[in-house]
């Protein structure tokens, strides 16, 4: 078995606190399938659960275990919608394609609570709402908007003023926001787990500790490679997102990798958490550089956002979050934080997911900007709809080309600078 198919679990509040992980043992010799899933995060996991529940034989392969990759590292926020508001999504796709898109992507929430209530996902789950919140005019006008694209349509939102904001969520930074009680939280590594076991009680198998070293076709079929054995499968999903290597040509130059971390604190005293979230949503500021943070199920503070384009693996290498937490709260200045880790989120140019048919029998998604528990999730049964035959049109989300980004090489140096100089205007108010 290679090293890179050894690395452990990344550190984090997660991997001390999740359900224990499901027995997922490396491929081991030769194996035919119907579908072969590159990727053990979200979107594999979710599509292998929907492909298995149908019938189909599917085989997973993941280089490390399910949930190691952003799908177990990121907020845990089960935020409902997409980067853009209803109305530049059906100028962007059309009216028909894009009412689609919208109702997929708004309601993407529910499939996950959904899945947690039916297969019993030990998660911490809670849909207790997303706030989207806005702290200077020019954003509050953007919340404004997106309240009305959304109340138009029939969408459970409330759109919160100044004083409604202050007793939301403890503190007195935000004009205006924007509540979907459809959101909510999620602890994602025990969530990520839930979904494996799900998956291989409908009868998908999982191979943990193997990563696709080669792929190939071969009489009409797809052939995957690992250190340990190969997959050969009529039929190749590739969900490998901001973890998305050279494996497959040109694929990791259609995406911008970009790490976002995240701090806890130690558990709060009850009536510290009431004071300061006591709705005790997910929120996310509209900022040049996006800050998001909840409260989990033992009161612990979890405050993210974008963070330095390196691993991290501790709260001291990412105090300007910590900084952040002592400016909404002040009273949280003597308050420990215990834990700080960062992974890896895809980010696409026009900032959709992106649906790819790169070859015959080969389907690809990856590129959920930030929204990945939700989207990811939700996708799931549109992939697994797609590979068993399903027409395109079908599919609530367009199918593309692959379209690699110019100049790929430097976008990770764009996007340290787009995030200083974020920072910059943020704290400035500008």
């Amino acid at each position: 078995m290679s090293e890179y198919a050894r690395r452990p679990l990344p550190p984090s509040l997660y991997a001390d606190t999740a359900r224990a992980a499901v027995t997922t043992p490396p491929l081991d010799g030769d194996k035919r399938a119907s579908i072969a899933i590159i990727g053990g995060g979200f979107t594999g996991l979710s599509t292998a659960l929907h492909l298995a529940e149908q019938g189909a034989d599917v085989v997973v392969l993941e280089a490390h275990e399910p949930g190691w990759g952003a799908s177990g590292r990121n907020g845990g926020q089960v935020n409902p919608g997409l980067k853009h508001d209803p109305d530049r999504v059906e100028a962007d796709f059309g009216p028909e394609l894009g009412r689609r898109m919208v109702e997929l992507s708004w309601n993407a929430p529910n499939v996950v609570f959904d899945l947690v209530r039916r297969h019993q996902i030990t998660c911490e789950a809670s849909q207790t709402g997303t706030i989207r919140a806005a702290y200077t005019p020019g954003s509050g006008a953007e919340v404004q908007a997106s309240f009305e694209q959304n109340a138009c349509r029939g969408m459970p939102v409330e759109l919160l003023d100044p004083a409604g904001l202050a007793a939301a969520t403890g503190t007195r930074r935000y004009l205006r926001a924007l509540l979907d009680r459809r959101g909510g939280h999620v602890n994602p590594l025990g969530y990520a787990r839930g979904l494996a076991q799900a998956a291989m009680q409908a009868g998908a198998v999982i191979h943990g500790s193997s990563p696709a070293t080669r792929v190939w076709r071969d009489g009409g079929r797809w052939n995957v490679r690992t250190p340990t054995g190969t997959v050969s499968a009529e039929k190749l999903v590739l969900a490998t997102n901001g973890y998305t290597d050279d494996m497959w040509p040109d694929l990791r130059r259609t995406i911008v990798p970009v790490y976002s971390g995240i701090v806890a604190s130690e558990p709060l005293p009850e009536d510290v958490a009431r004071d300061i979230f006591p709705l005790r949503s997910s929120l996310y500021e509209l900022g040049k550089v996006t800050v998001y943070y909840r409260l989990d199920a033992s009161n612990r503070v979890l405050m993210g956002g974008r963070c330095q384009q390196s691993p991290v693996d501790s709260a001291d290498q990412m105090q300007f979050l910590i900084r952040y937490t002592h400016r909404l709260w002040p009273q949280l200045r003597d308050v420990k934080f215990t834990h700080g880790w960062n992974g890896q989120l895809a980010v696409t140019v026009d900032h959709y997911p992106h649906i790819h048919e790169p070859a015959e029998g080969v389907l690809v998604c990856l590129g959920y900007n930030g929204r990945g528990v939700a989207m990811s999730t939700a996708m799931g049964p549109q992939l697994a709809r797609r590979v068993l035959g399903g027409k395109a049109s079908e599919i609530d989300m367009p199918i593309t080309n692959l379209k690699a980004l110019p100049f790929h090489a430097l976008w990770k140096t764009a996007v340290a600078a787009r995030i200083t100089y974020g920072r910059i205007r943020d704290y400035l108010n500008v």
